[in-house]
């Protein structure tokens, strides 16, 4: 049974973050990369398959990566280049138009989160007022949820920060820092393909 005031997934809008520069991953399209046999930009849109959002929001750069045929309403910018928080607005105010209580905000290149830890923030909630970030019990990031109270500041975010003051001021829910990973360089995805695939992966920085 659901508290009276803590957000559900069917009263919220997941706005998966899957535009922006990629000039650290190389020449290639870094959401399209394989990743354990199917692009890394789609492996959290099939781990969130089965939570109820009331909508689902793609915020894209004109990528190959069809997210239309996976259920989400494409919005697509042209500014990658305004940094996250141009992406971030752009979400948020679909959220807002869809009528949604709630937005998840999610990144396409962290593909080993999982639909177990997205409902630990939403049993973490407290309603309008509610920030819940995800943390690796040091560092805070997303994926990130917020109440309707929140949408005007969201829509207000300016640079390359998105929301992470908002995030810092919020409430964590730790998870394993293997869920949390992101994918940067070419680098990063060898070693995450060697670490869950069929290799040993070697010793990398970010474990550190």
């Amino acid at each position: 049974m659901i508290a009276p005031d803590r957000l559900a997934p069917a009263r919220a809008a997941l706005v998966l973050l899957a535009a922006g520069k990629s000039e650290r991953f190389g020449l290639s399209d870094k959401l399209g990369a394989p990743f354990l046999g199917k692009p890394l930009g789609y492996h959290v849109v099939t781990a969130l398959a089965a939570v109820p959002f009331q909508a689902r929001i793609a915020v894209c750069d004109g990528g190959a990566l069809d997210y239309a045929a996976r259920g989400y309403q494409v919005v697509v910018t042209d500014r990658a280049e305004a940094g996250v928080s141009y992406s971030v607005r752009r979400g948020v105010k679909a959220a807002r138009a869809a009528g949604c209580d709630a937005v998840l905000l999610a990144l396409a290149d962290m593909p080993r989160v999982t639909a177990a830890h997205i409902y630990r923030l939403f049993d973490a909630s407290t309603g309008a007022e509610t920030v819940v970030a995800s943390s690796d019990g040091t560092q805070p990031r997303p994926p990130a949820l917020f109440g309707r109270a929140h949408f005007d500041a969201l829509e207000t975010l300016q640079g390359d920060t998105g929301a992470r003051h908002l995030i810092l001021a919020g409430k964590h829910v730790v998870t394993d820092a293997d869920e949390l990973v992101d994918i940067d360089t070419e680098e990063e995805l060898a070693y995450l393909q060697a670490k869950f695939g069929q290799g040993r992966a070697p010793a990398f920085a970010k474990d550190a």
